[in-house]
């Protein structure tokens, strides 16, 4: 797509504050973060949404989710799997899908969101 903004960041056209990438992914930091962490995790390959995956997506979704624990720990938000919940870090992963699903860029993305919690209170 010519005109997609996280495409253009993917190909380096537009800059971009970046902690990972790899030939199939790129994650940089929220221009407009909601909380102390906050960075998305977009494939380069451009795939509208997240309900335009299929079953041809699941290891590059998959994918996703593993780095986004990776780079959760490395930037701050580390949680220790298995203490259920006795101790402190911890992130939350977020797909938004669709103009009701709060999507703003028609490009698969996972935002990862963690650090102190200024969503306390809100489910």
């Amino acid at each position: 797509m010519t005109d997609c903004i996280f495409c253009k960041i993917a190909a380096k056209q537009i800059p971009s504050r970046t902690i990972f990438e790899d030939d199939d992914l790129i994650a940089f930091h929220d221009i407009n973060p909601a909380a102390p962490v906050h960075f998305l995790i977009v494939p380069k390959q451009h795939v509208s949404t997240l309900a335009d995956c299929d079953e041809r997506h699941a290891a590059l979704l998959s994918k996703m989710l593993l780095l986004a624990t990776r780079l959760a720990n490395e930037q701050g938000c580390g949680y220790i799997a298995g203490s259920d919940g006795d101790g402190s870090g911890g992130f939350k992963t977020q797909f938004n899908t669709g103009p009701d699903g709060g999507q703003e860029v028609y490009h698969l993305h996972l935002h990862v969101i963690g650090g102190p919690r200024p969503w306390r209170g809100q489910r």
